[in-house]
């Protein structure tokens, strides 16, 4: 009898890499790793899917709830963190740059080794809700409409726009972009 592709350890792998790539996307957002460690161990815990079954489907919902659970957990921080569209700084060329500052691949990069420590910082001085809009859009792929409406869920009145995110997420490009360049040793660019 064939062993399934989803069982033994090829399926405890899976599970792992999830939950660390879970772990990460909480801590990102929380900017506390302790916090980021409970709401994904909470997270897993309350979710009754096999992930053989259909292993997107676990790690999709699995996502959700971390992604809700982090944004609830930064409202409750902060519970004016929703309540309005932060302004956006006065438009520069990066903003009117085509594509955007940083490619999927060169924000994937800053996730490995030492340029996750570069990210946390500047993470760090964002508000939490240019933070929930940078990490949806660039860690997790998402569309302007989608993390508006994920947001929205904690605004009353619902006032993140599609719009609203895209231009705080260019500007978040080009802030990080920016932050880059002023990192980067003398004689790099």
């Amino acid at each position: 009898m064939a062993e399934s592709p989803c069982s033994g350890s090829d399926a405890v792998v899976k599970a792992e890499n999830d939950a660390i790539e879970m772990y990460r996307l909480a801590a990102l957002l929380l900017g506390s790793e302790s916090e980021a460690l409970r709401l994904v161990e909470s997270s897993v815990a309350g979710v009754d899917v096999d992930p053989c079954a259909d292993p997107c489907a676990a790690r999709g919902l699995v996502q959700d709830r971390v992604l809700e659970g982090a944004l609830a957990i930064l409202h409750h921080q902060d519970p004016n963190s929703f309540v309005e569209v932060p302004a956006t700084a006065a438009v520069s060329s990066c903003l009117d740059d085509e594509p955007a500052s940083l490619s999927g691949a060169e924000i994937s990069d800053l996730m490995a080794g030492a340029g996750r420590n570069r990210l946390r910082e500047w993470l760090g001085r964002l508000s939490h809700a240019q933070r929930a809009v940078f990490v949806q859009r660039a860690l997790l792929g998402r569309t302007n409409a989608d993390t508006a409406r994920a947001i929205n869920r904690f605004s009353r009145p619902s006032i993140w726009t599609p719009e609203a995110v895209g231009r705080l997420f260019r500007q978040a490009l080009c802030s990080l972009a920016s932050s880059l360049v002023h990192a980067a040793p003398v004689g790099q660019s």
